[in-house]
């Protein structure tokens, strides 16, 4: 069971979670006007007379953002509506503009769906999704220029969100860094968002109850608002749960609030008391009609769809031969995933993966460099393997030339030809060695004789030694075995 029971002075207690998670929609212009939404610009550079509040100016329906949250509902197994409707979310706060939010409130473009998690223990669960919405995002404050001003920056101020809503399903701050790694994996396979949670590009409000093990009712719950990374959110959700089970059992109560994760102290502090929808006086935006959808241009978003990486994890288990836990670590970026497959095409994809997992992995960290700017294309990584496995040249030197490769750029055939590498099969060569080795060491050979079989190693080590490495170690170690019987 992955679920996380808190043993308290009253009695066993389970959490209960559920997450709203922001994810900014990958277009060039913001959701209702033609502002750019290039990240890392100058500030309030991208910005319309819509995304400003000016009076008088109607927003457009940027139709990119809707086949965006469309993919991502496939991406869920959600249902598309094919009617859907904005509304008007009204509130006051200095980085939104109009004063109110263009949003979805009762009839969302995304209905119901579900992502199936994988944890540690080896179990999977499916979560459910509530709904996708899409909505478009407020602009930014800035309090850390001035000791007696905040400042504002418009430029994500219209820019496309889709913020998806789970049911409470979870029941550990594990299984919430699980989905949230396996949303973002999915988000990123549709390039439907970035799911970078250090820009802010995706946000995760966290809500938060507890109850009794046995109770079937929801207690009261507190959101805890803009957690950006999977740790911080596992760790407000383990630290909310237990301020709860104490104040319960201290003869306290839970109020609804909204409330802030501070990651330094790793402890949560009151934003202010929740609002309730009513609070919002929403109502339907006057600016754009009803969202109306036909059949045809579902069935042409469907068609830009991709693998996704529990299909990927699936069919290189099944059909290439890896383990489930490397399936899962190379299916986790669509790129690993795709250079993997073209280091694997027609060799040994399990040697290929273990080669990718362990030396290549370690130079790109080493290097601190990314997949792209491997010097090393997954082609040649292929023919590495192909070298080992064909007998051209033996594993040890196969790391020294992947040394090279890292180095140079280069081809592992053309290092192996210059450098002079190649393996010696030549049986009559070896064998002129190994009589050698055995005509110089009568008293290993006797003690071998005698029984202390762990002298195979000795000699093999000295034959690869007089061949400067390339002997064959598997016919050095037969021939050896048939000569000294």
């Amino acid at each position: 069971m992955s679920g996380m029971i808190i043993n308290g002075k009253t009695g066993d207690w389970e959490v209960i979670c559920g997450l709203e998670i922001h994810c900014q929609i990958i277009s060039k212009s913001k959701i209702f006007s033609g502002a750019s939404t290039h990240y890392g610009s100058d500030v309030n550079e991208n910005v319309s007379f819509i995304d400003a509040g000016m009076p008088g100016m109607l927003p457009v329906l940027n139709k990119q953002c809707v086949r965006q949250a469309i993919k991502t509902g496939l991406g869920l197994n959600a249902k598309i509506n094919k009617y859907s409707e904005f509304s008007r979310k009204n509130y006051f706060y200095a980085d939104l503009p109009q004063g109110y939010q263009i949003t979805q409130f009762q009839y969302p473009l995304v209905g119901e769906g579900f992502v199936k998690i994988d944890l540690e223990d080896g179990s999977s669960k499916n979560i459910g999704i509530e709904r996708i919405h899409i909505e478009q995002d407020a602009g930014k404050s800035i309090h850390d220029i001035s000791p007696t001003k905040s400042f504002i920056d418009l430029n994500r101020a219209g820019v496309g969100l889709m913020e998806i809503v789970t049911k409470p399903d979870f029941r550990s701050p594990e299984e919430a860094g699980a989905f949230l790694r396996k949303l973002r994996s999915i988000v990123r396979y549709l390039g439907t968002c970035d799911g970078n949670m250090d820009e802010g590009s995706m946000r995760c409000d966290v809500n938060v109850s507890v109850r009794r093990v046995g109770e079937t009712a929801f207690r009261t719950r507190n959101e805890m608002k803009n957690v950006n990374s999977v740790k911080f959110v596992m760790q407000a959700i383990e630290y909310e749960a237990r301020r709860h089970v104490e104040t319960y059992e201290n003869g306290g109560t839970i109020v609804q609030e909204t409330r802030q994760f501070d990651p330094l102290k790793g402890v949560t502090k009151v934003m202010r008391k929740k609002e309730f929808a009513h609070d919002y006086r929403y109502f339907p935006e006057p600016d754009l009609l009803p969202l109306v959808l036909d059949d045809a241009f579902i069935d042409d978003v469907k068609s830009e769809m991709v693998e996704l990486p529990d299909a990927k994890k699936e069919r290189f288990v099944h059909e290439l031969g890896l383990t489930p836990y490397d399936a899962s670590v190379l299916c986790e970026a669509r790129e690993t995933a795709e250079w993997f497959e073209k280091a694997a095409k027609g060799h040994d994809a399990k040697k290929v993966a273990n080669w990718m997992m362990g030396d290549f992995f370690a130079m790109l960290n080493e290097k601190k460099i990314s997949l792209e700017e491997s010097p090393i294309t997954p082609e040649n990584l292929g023919k590495l393997v192909e070298l080992v496995t064909s007998n051209v040249i033996n594993g040890k030197t196969a790391k020294d030339v992947f040394v090279l490769m890292a180095e140079t750029g280069k081809a592992p055939d053309v290092i192996v030809e210059e450098k002079g590498l190649k393996q010696v099969t030549d049986t009559a060569a070896i064998e002129k060695i190994i009589d050698e080795v055995i005509a110089a060491n009568p008293g290993n050979v006797a003690a071998y004789k005698g029984g202390k079989v762990a002298l195979m190693g000795w000699f093999v080590g000295q034959v690869m030694k007089a061949s400067q490495g390339k002997a064959n170690p598997g016919v050095v170690n037969q021939i050896f075995k048939s000569k000294l019987a």
